[in-house]
């Protein structure tokens, strides 16, 4: 398989493991292109946590189908369709209605559109965000645009360089007026002294965002901005060390702001590829870094530590915290371009002065002879403090034939409720899966 084809497997599964990576070799038509068609049927149970709401029973088919033409062009279209079996409100349909009840439902029948390179001056990618970061981070972080599980947009990031300046353009839903973001860095370098041989080593960036608010659940806009510097001081073989400080602001709020300053590394080699970050950060007036989370979508409904209210009004407590996030792929036998690799790790947390603390991440392995593939996730937010939040999931992907997989799912999820609360439920999943490259 191609590694084109594998960034379009793993953009469409949300970095996760729903795509398995033993797939029959694609053969190269004549014009260079390269096809997959995939089909998994698996039944999906929504069972209540804490008495609350009743329990429900679905078919589940996903039809998948990825185009790769290479290093400038890719497309992956297929959506899961949830069929009733048993269980939920009477007269609710033969077909799950929450999945496809807005405009921005249907963005889900594209899982990843690539057009352009990484070396391409401008480049687009259209799909579902999850763990996305707007470079810095300081603004969106390891943000996913479908926690809510009710809501399913396609997201896009625009990207473009010219000379000294980089920029890149996001929108969580490119069907609705959602959350829209622009970063623009600089390279100084360049800019005083020409193009440099190691470029970005010395940049300053503004990003701004904004949340509309206006799908996937009414909310009040809200607006915030940031300033970032970034200065490169040691460049070894296979290693770097920056240091980094920024400034932001949250619109219409007076006294709103925020600053941070923090070392980073980065280690590469043959087999490993780490990314460390450590960051001391300040909050006050009700602003705060990372403010568009992983947990951001929910937060919108019912805010963590809050009763019934979303995360906009709600002022964030003044005080300091110290961040720190780690990022680990490793492979035994060669890195290369593989996007799926014997070891995943992905993990943040942030403790704040106040008592509370933030921790996200996620770990993906790959077992006897890459045929069997073993991913957790977990996500706790608000620890130490009351109405704290907890969701964990897990799967496991077994492909025991060269063209037959089976999959097993399980967590828990929080769908909104039109009250403003959140429902607690446990999933479980179970099936099968084919493929079939060409």
């Amino acid at each position: 398989m191609t590694p084109s084809l594998l960034l379009l497997l793993l953009l469409a599964q949300a970095h996760g493991l729903d795509a398995p990576s033993e797939v029959a070799p694609a053969t190269e038509s004549a014009e260079g292109w390269h096809y997959l068609t995939r089909g998994e049927a698996t039944t999906l149970a929504l069972l209540p946590r804490g008495g609350v709401g009743s329990r429900e029973g679905f078919l589940q088919v996903e039809p998948t189908l990825v185009v790769d033409g290479g290093e400038e062009f890719g497309l992956n279209v297929g959506a899961p369709v949830r069929l009733w079996l048993w269980g939920g409100e009477a007269g609710a349909g033969r077909v799950r209605r929450e999945d496809w009840d807005s405009l921005s439902d249907w963005g889900q029948l594209v899982r990843a559109l690539k057009l352009g390179s990484d070396a391409s001056p401008v480049a687009l990618r259209v799909g579902a965000l999850e763990g996305y970061s707007l470079l810095s981070g300081h603004l969106v972080r390891r943000y996913s645009n479908r926690a809510n599980p009710d809501y399913h947009p396609a997201g896009a990031f625009l990207t473009g360089r010219r000379g000294p300046l980089y920029v890149e353009v996001f929108a969580s839903d490119v069907l609705s007026a959602r959350l829209m973001g622009v970063q623009a860095e600089v390279d100084l370098a360049h800019v005083f002294t020409g193009a440099p041989p190691e470029p970005g080593r010395y940049t300053l960036g503004l990003s701004a965002v904004r949340g509309w608010g206006r799908a996937g659940g009414e909310s009040p806009p809200v607006t915030l901005a940031h300033v970032d510097g970034t200065a490169v001081l040691v460049v070894r073989p296979g290693f770097e060390l920056h240091v980094l400080g920024g400034w932001g602001k949250r619109s219409g709020e007076a006294g709103a702001w925020g600053a941070v300053a923090g070392v980073g590394a980065d280690a590469l080699t043959l087999t490993l590829d780490m990314k460390l970050r450590v960051e001391v950060r300040r909050q006050h007036g009700g602003f705060r870094q990372g403010y568009f989370g992983p947990d951001y979508e929910l937060s919108r409904w019912n805010g963590v530590g809050t009763s019934g209210s979303s995360v906009e009004p709600a002022l964030f407590p003044e005080g300091f915290s110290a961040y720190g996030e780690v990022e680990v792929g490793w492979d035994g036998v060669r890195l290369g371009e593989l996007l799926q690799r014997h070891l995943y790790l992905s993990l943040a947390a942030e403790v704040f002065d106040w008592g509370r603390v933030d921790v996200d991440g996620r770990l993906a392995l790959q077992v006897a002879g890459r045929r069997m593939e073993v991913a957790v996730n977990g996500l706790a937010l608000g620890l130490g403090q009351l109405g704290a939040r907890h969701l964990y999931s897990g799967e496991l992907r077994w492909r025991f034939a060269s063209r037959l997989y089976a999959l097993v799912q399980g967590g828990t999820r929080l769908y909104p409720r039109a009250d403003r609360t959140l429902r607690p439920v446990a999933f479980a999943v179970f099936g099968l899966g084919v493929d079939n490259a060409r």
